[in-house]
Parts: structure tokens; sequence; C-alpha cells
């Protein structure tokens, strides 16, 4: 099963890939076994030139069943190996199996955590985000992984008008606490299907802030429930959009959560070896 996120920008992707964005993407679960090995022969290639990979940005990398499959991980050890570096988005607790090798790269500039933390409210985080860690899991991953010298940050993601929106700063608050140094937001998205699926879910689950939520939702975007442009559909536009950044601004300062991120390090990347009869000349 997935985390089966009710707000999952993601969704689309299964009706791409010929399923339903509604129960197939919480049902049916995608990857690629050859991963870690696909991986390692683009890297190999000799015109590749190194930038730092993003990792779980369309769905979580480190869903429920990577505890059975460890393809993320083995994927982490291939970047190690070859000390590349790496941006990871996740909600996942998962994450902390893997501290040895992401501080392993913290200690070279090679990788950064992005928390995603939706609230801190443990029932309507089970509705919206059902399979996902709870949030004060994800609290504990963050320091686990703070304490282990990987540099930590949070994603109040999605803001949701009239629904999550005053948690921000106890969002920010608690993983300030937690070792977070650097935070962002990002609005409800609602592309393609989710424009249908996400307005289902609030009339099932929270039904008197339904039409609210939707109304905030279009006065952020000219009256439409979603504007994809760029520059638009992260944080949209209006009253609103203009009172959620100065709460955003003013807490990030007073929190100390607007430290720089250290850029992440191109220059210690090496290829990795491939199989073969002669030996390594350096080895």
């Amino acid at each position: 099963m997935k985390d089966g996120c009710s707000y999952c920008f993601a969704r689309p992707t299964h009706s791409y890939l010929g399923y339903s964005a509604g129960l197939d993407f919480e049902t049916k679960i995608l990857w690629k076994p050859d991963a870690p090995e696909v991986l390692r022969r683009e890297l190999a290639r000799p015109r590749y030139q190194c930038r730092p990979i993003a990792l779980g940005i369309n769905t979580d990398a480190w869903q429920p069943i990577e505890r059975k499959l460890g393809l993320t991980r083995r994927l982490l050890e291939v970047l190690c190996e070859t000390r590349h570096p790496v941006s990871i988005v996740t909600k996942g607790a998962l994450i902390e199996r893997d501290a040895d090798l992401l501080a392993d790269m913290a200690r070279d500039k090679l990788v950064h955590v992005m928390f995603s933390i939706t609230t801190l409210d443990r029932e309507l985080a089970r509705a919206m985000e059902p399979r996902a860690a709870t949030p004060a899991r994800r609290l504990d991953a963050m320091r686990t992984l703070h304490e282990a010298g990987v540099p930590v940050g949070v994603l109040f993601a999605p803001l949701i008008p009239a629904l999550n929106d005053h948690e921000m700063e106890a969002v920010l608050q608690a993983s300030q606490a937690a070792g977070a140094t650097n935070a962002g937001y990002v609005l409800l998205r609602l592309p393609h299907e989710l424009k249908t699926l996400f307005p289902e879910w609030l009339q099932q689950h929270v039904p008197g802030r339904a039409e609210h939520v939707l109304s905030v939702l279009r006065q952020m975007h000219g009256g439409q429930i979603y504007d994809s442009r760029f520059g638009q559909r992260m944080k949209g536009s209006g009253v609103f959009a203009e009172l959620y950044r100065k709460r955003f601004a003013l807490a990030v300062e007073r929190l100390g959560l607007n430290q720089t991120r250290d850029t992440l390090n191109c220059a210690g990347f090496r290829p990795p070896r491939t199989a073969g009869p002669q030996a390594d000349l350096f080895d």
C-alpha cells in the first residue's frame, strides 16, 4: 500500500500510466527493480556531468513497501559510493534506517533532507495521510538525522486554507526544536484529477469546511481552483497569499529557520567502477 495522501499532486501520474488517480493510486504500486543498476550505468557514462539529484519528489522514496524492497537504500549506496550529491524530500520515518549513509554523505556536504509536515493534529493527519508516518514520528526522524549530523529542514506542505493554515507557526516551531534549520511552505495544488478528488475528500471528512477551503483557494488563483502557471501554483496571489507569506516570514525569522543551506558539493564525484577483468590502476 502507498501512503495514500488525499492531496498528493502525484496522483495524476497514475492516470498517465493507465491507472486511476483514486483507488489505483492507493493500491497499485509501481517500482523499477533495477533502478540502482540503471543509476550506476548512468553515472558511469563518460560524458556524465555531476549535478544534485532530487529524491522523493513525485512520490515518497520511503513508502511503506520500501521496508521490503530496499530500493531507496540501494540507490543511496550508489550515491554514497560515488560521492554524488542528493536533495531529499520525505514524510517517512523509515529514512532513519539510512542514517548511516546520510551521515557519511553529510560530512562531505552531499545531502540535505526536507521533511514534509502538514499538521501536528494526529486525527487530521490520519484522515489526510492515512498510511504515512504520524507527525510525531516525522519529528523524531528529523531529530535522529539532525543528531547524526545530517542537515534537515521542514516543508509545511501543503498549506490548506481553512484546514491546517492555523498550524503553520506550531509546525515550524516543533520542527526547529527537532533540528530544522530552514523551512518552506507550498500551497495546496490540485492539478488534473485532484480538482475532483480532493473536494470529494473534503465533503466526506470535513463537510462544514469544504466550501470555505475551496473559496479561499479560488481567491488565491484568480477565481480558479488551481492555476498551474510557474510562480503562481506554489504560493498563489492576492490578499490571502500575502497574509501567508508575511506570517511565514515572521515565524521563520523568529525561530531562526532562515539559515542558508550549504551548496551541495559536486566536486568530489567519482564515477562508479565497472566490473571487468582489468584491475583499477589506482586500486
